[in-house]
């Protein structure tokens, strides 16, 4: 595998540390809030659900307007309110198939459970499988971030990107790609529409990046090339999915 001149493969120069990489418009996901709200609100995304019970700070019934009362110090009362309206069992945990109930893509299909298992896993520090409200609250940061992001491109405010408009984003995120394998994600994601939604969007960039990641770690001269053996390569492949 070899690098285009002047860059890391699927990415563009121009970022400190590592050749080729470069934030994207605004910076990466995780520095900095949204504009606008967080998705589910009213006048957030269209296509994003009110968790089952109302929007947080609607207030549930017997609740105060200003949302779940008694969240722990330093949690924002709207983070705990959607924690308890997706906890569906009240078990103080919230799995992916409780998570998936409450998250809706823009042209109004579910997140896949593929998306839900791995953005669970993400914050799961303490591998339960579940996560608390205090990695909820990460979990509820990160996903109103990446559809912050995702709306720059989706242009027509249709709730998917086209071909098009994913080559634009991930170009405009630093990474240099060929038409072809643009085509090739879309494709992977979607055969039949060729459209993107939030979460497999979400779910494509997770694992460009962690690929991206244990390449850079394997090339450790820096040529864009590395030498890979059978069992090492199953490894990347199956941490990526995680």
């Amino acid at each position: 595998m070899s690098i285009p001149p002047g860059g890391y493969p699927g990415q563009q120069p121009g970022y400190g540390g590592y050749p080729g990489q470069q934030p994207p418009p605004g910076g990466y996901p995780g520095q900095q809030p949204p504009p606008g709200g967080y998705p589910g609100q009213p006048q957030g995304y269209p296509g994003q659900q009110p968790p089952p019970g109302g929007y947080p700070g609607q207030g549930y019934p017997g609740q105060p307007q200003q949302g779940y009362p008694g969240a722990p110090p330093g949690v924002d009362p709207s983070v705990a309110s959607w924690f308890r309206a997706v906890d569906q069992d009240n078990s103080g945990q919230i799995n992916a198939h409780e998570l998936r109930q409450a998250l809706q893509n823009g042209n109004w299909s579910k997140f896949s459970e593929e998306s839900c298992r791995l953005m669970i896993s993400m914050f799961d520090h303490d591998r339960t499988g579940t996560i608390n409200l205090q990695e909820f609250g990460q979990l509820f940061t990160f996903i109103n971030q990446w559809t912050d992001v995702y709306r720059r491109y989706d242009r027509d405010n249709s709730g998917t990107i086209d071909e098009s408009e994913m080559g634009t984003a991930l170009q405009q995120m630093g990474y240099r790609l060929s038409p072809q394998f643009i085509g090739f994600l879309v494709s992977k994601f979607s055969p039949r529409l060729r459209k993107i939604t939030l979460d497999n969007f979400i779910v494509c960039n997770i694992q460009l990046r962690n690929l991206t990641e244990a390449f850079k770690a394997r090339d450790r001269e820096m040529k864009g090339v590395i030498t890979i053996n059978y069992e090492d390569f199953i490894n990347v492949a199956f941490t990526s999915l995680i």
